[in-house]
């Protein structure tokens, strides 16, 4: 009797297997295209909409299936399925086709992705690229190169622009780098800072100081005149006497001046149109504005100082170093810091309990504290935003949200006063 069950059992086996279908060593039938590897892994064989054959693989068959599910969703779909597609070869694409854009901010793109994506980040595969992979890569750049937050926004944007294109190109569905930054600075606590503009306390003590000094004197005109117009460096930098009327009281912003990496380490100025149209514009000249163009005019003329730049065909620029050049960004955030420091040292020793301190910062506050004064002094928003060369006014709104907040705050302050004496009469 044993004997007859252990003959009738390998025929049952036998039996099972004999239906014709693959089974993995669990037993369960295998589909068309699936396959098990003697390790235990999975595979499926396929072919892309050109005939190429294809393999994916998985460590479980409920894995592999919805890899097949992902496929045929992609073929559906008319998603590319192209295995070897790089990051690096989007951004190659990228530059390609990528119109619009100025050569100096063209340039820059092109040198932030070579130096911090492509090494590494680059190589990633398209379609396998997932957003948790774009958060640990802005982590190693904020804890393993310190970067800051304004040059990841740079590279978020040369980025999200190229995975548009694998995006509109059909190699993804979506963009992995939506929403990734703001993320981030989120979970950093570094979400957008609202722009550091002077007090009227550190606006006065910071020109006064510079004013007669025997040695930052020379850069009072240009810091007098940057915090009377609000214009942005690369526009006052390019400034000439042609575009300024110092009778009439106008000032003519047709153009900037920018200097940057032409490629193959080549930096040279250049003149560039304005940041946006809205850029081109004219402001109206305050009288503080009118004192430091003549002051600038009356110390070229005493230290004999002409204009020696000519940059694609203009010339005659109103602020020059010493030696009749055009000045740059870095000169003058350079001397900022000399006159901070200077100045709070001055203050520390004559009294450093109670000291004046002004803060640290760049000549791009001097826009924003030009704009502060104006919301305080309740100019129309819509007067602000022309002035500033916004294209929109919800920029100017967000950026000077605080300074708006405070206007708000004083004048609901003497509505209060008002009404409470209207309460009591």
């Amino acid at each position: 009797m044993q004997n007859e069950m252990r003959k009738a059992t390998p025929r049952k086996r036998k039996a099972k297997k004999s239906d014709g279908k693959r089974r993995d060593n669990k037993g369960v039938i295998l589909k068309m295209g699936e396959y098990q590897r003697p390790d235990g892994r999975y595979l499926y064989k396929y072919k892309g909409r050109s005939g190429q054959k294809k393999v994916i693989y998985a460590t479980s068959l409920n894995e592999l299936r919805e890899k097949e599910r992902e496929v045929e969703q992609d073929r559906l779909d008319g998603i590319r399925t192209m295995e070897n597609c790089t990051i690096n070869d989007m951004f190659d694409l990228w530059c390609q086709v990528k119109r619009g854009l100025k050569d100096n901010t063209f340039q820059n793109y092109k040198y932030m992705y070579n130096t911090y994506v492509s090494p590494e980040f680059g190589r990633i595969n398209v379609k396998e690229l997932k957003k948790t992979d774009v958060k640990a890569f802005y982590n190693r750049l904020v804890d393993g190169e310190r970067l800051r937050v304004h040059t990841l926004d740079v590279i978020q944007n040369v980025l999200h622009q190229i995975l548009d294109v694998a995006v509109d190109d059909r190699y993804i569905r979506v963009n992995p780098l939506d929403n990734a930054l703001s993320e981030l600075k989120r979970a950093r606590g570094k979400d957008t800072k609202k722009r550091k503009a002077l007090t009227l306390t550190e606006q006065r003590a910071f020109l006064d100081y510079i004013h007669d000094h025997p040695i930052y004197s020379r850069w009072y005109p240009i810091f007098s005149f940057m915090i009377g117009t609000g214009m942005r460096v690369g526009e006052v930098t390019g400034l000439r006497w042609c575009d300024v009327d110092i009778e009439e009281k106008w000032i003519d912003v047709n153009h900037t001046l920018v200097y940057y990496d032409h490629g193959n380490k080549h930096c040279a100025y250049e003149i560039n149109t304005t940041k946006t149209e809205a850029g081109t514009r004219v402001i109206p000249m305050l009288d503080m504005v009118k004192e430091a163009l003549l002051l600038e005019k009356k110390n070229q003329d005493e230290a004999g100082l002409t204009c020696k730049s000519s940059i694609c065909g203009y010339t005659d620029f109103i602020f020059l170093n010493r030696f009749g050049e055009v000045t740059n960004n870095g000169m003058l955030n350079k001397a900022i810091s000399r006159i901070i420091r200077d100045h709070n040292d001055e203050e520390l020793a004559r009294d450093s309990g109670h000291a004046k301190l002004i803060p640290k910062f760049s000549c791009h506050s001097l826009r924003h504290t030009f704009t502060t004064r104006m919301i305080e002094a309740g100019v129309n928003i819509k007067v602000v935003q022309e002035i500033l060369g916004h294209t929109d006014v919800s920029t100017t709104l967000n950026i000077y949200a605080d300074a708006t907040k405070d206007l708000k705050r004083s004048e609901f302050a003497g509505l209060n006063d008002y009404l409470k004496k209207a309460k009591g009469a």
